[in-house]
């Protein structure tokens, strides 16, 4: 997005590199260095396999990011703008990995430090913040994507321990998560609850996971669907401040951050691919880049990059301020999402036959934004929040 060869194809338009501190801006080239010499040149194969590269895991827990803003517990306490540029830049260099990495260190180190008492971030963030222990964030379910409030999940709380039953659906790492938060609906008091499941090298009694296949779409993460039956889980392992939805929203409204962030990242790389390509491709004997039409298509996936660029980086400050409401992530995350899918099929559309195969990249690009368009509340659910925000009416609320 910003320096070298993005700046020289035209990707920090706006020059938002002089906007960075030299912390952000280190942190930046560090993800970005590592998904050029590491990410890129291998992920098209395990996209095409559907297999995860577990033996990455290593060389990401080397770039020191995992935990990203959190300030102790050995998390780098990198700033809300660093978070957003590796979001970026992940998924430049892959979708599937940058989902790995998110659902990681935003949904599951992101919920034990929002939600968990100190003990619990003590307990459990240090082994995540060096990646030797792996999160995964079990919300949504097979009949309730969108309207995750009314999950069917049960805990039932029988003496030192609370009782698990239901099941979960896409649930990325779920199949190897060491960390596993779980959100169950108590018997007790009807509100929604979040509690943590500790596996061991033994697994879980009860407890099973059955990773999904035939995706179109980040192919190389796994996605899982957890089966909890009379699942164990003593009374320590419910998270102290996650006792209703109210609190698991606080949670996605900080995710639905960091998932604007990551539709830039797939529109850069598809339009680099594309600029790239159109100045190299002849056709009838001249480049494609010199033709109107290819030049009008540019230009308007630029403005794309460029308008996504400038609220994502205003979004930032808006967080860094303590005032980013659920409605303004909401929207970010709703015209990136939009955008970028654009982006990547009109460079797609550039590249002709080419543009379908996983050597020139945008392909891959296209099918994960069709997978971000999804995740973390769909484009739909996130207009009906902004549509609460500015009309004050609740226009999906259950039917009586």
């Amino acid at each position: 997005m910003i320096a070298d060869v993005h700046t020289s194809l035209g990707t920090d338009f706006y020059l938002l590199d002089e906007m960075l501190t030299e912390e952000d801006r280190e942190v930046r080239d560090r993800v970005r260095g590592f998904c050029d010499r590491e990410v890129i040149p291998v992920m098209n194969d395990y996209w095409d396999r559907a297999e995860f590269p577990f033996e990455m895991i290593p060389k990401f827990a080397e770039l020191n990011i995992a935990g990203s803003t959190i300030k102790d517990h050995g998390c780098p306490g990198m700033s809300n703008l660093a978070t957003g540029l590796v979001g970026v830049e992940l998924a430049r260099g892959d979708g599937s990995l940058n989902t790995f990495f998110g659902v990681h260190s935003g949904l599951g180190m992101g919920t034990i430090d929002i939600l968990g008492s100190e003990d619990q971030r003590a307990r459990w963030l240090p082994a995540m913040a060096r990646m030797e222990k792996i999160g995964c964030f079990g919300l949504t379910e097979p009949e309730h994507g969108s309207d995750i409030v009314a999950l069917e999940t049960t805990a039932r709380r029988d003496g030192d321990e609370w009782v698990l039953n239901g099941t979960k659906k896409w649930i990325g790492n779920g199949s190897f998560a060491d960390i596993i938060i779980i959100w169950a609906r108590s018997l007790e008091d009807g509100e929604v609850k979040g509690f943590v499941i500790e596996k061991g090298e033994e697994g879980v009694e009860g407890f099973s996971a059955e990773v999904q296949t035939g995706k179109m779409g980040k192919r190389a993460v796994w996605q899982a669907e957890l089966t909890l039956e009379d699942v164990r889980v003593p009374a320590e392992n419910k998270l102290e401040h996650a006792n209703s939805f109210k609190d698991t929203a606080k949670v996605l409204t900080a995710t639905r951050y960091g998932v604007a962030w990551e539709g830039i990242g797939h529109a850069v790389a598809s339009y680099e691919a594309a600029l790239t390509y159109a100045k190299e491709r002849k056709i009838f004997g001249r480049p494609e880049a010199s033709y109107q039409l290819i030049q009008n298509k540019l230009a308007n996936m630029l403005a794309e990059i460029t308008n996504m660029q400038l609220m994502c980086f205003r979004l930032a400050q808006i967080l860094d301020e303590g005032k980013m409401t659920a409605a303004q992530a909401s929207l970010a995350k709703m015209n990136t999402a939009k955008k970028a899918k654009q982006v990547c099929a009109d460079a797609r559309d550039i590249l002709g036959g080419n543009g379908i195969l996983l050597e020139y990249l945008v392909a891959k690009h296209l099918a994960d934004m069709e997978v971000v368009y999804t995740y973390e509340g769909t484009d739909i659910v996130q207009s009906l929040i902004v549509g609460r925000e500015v009309t004050g009416i609740q226009a999906f609320a259950p039917q009586r």
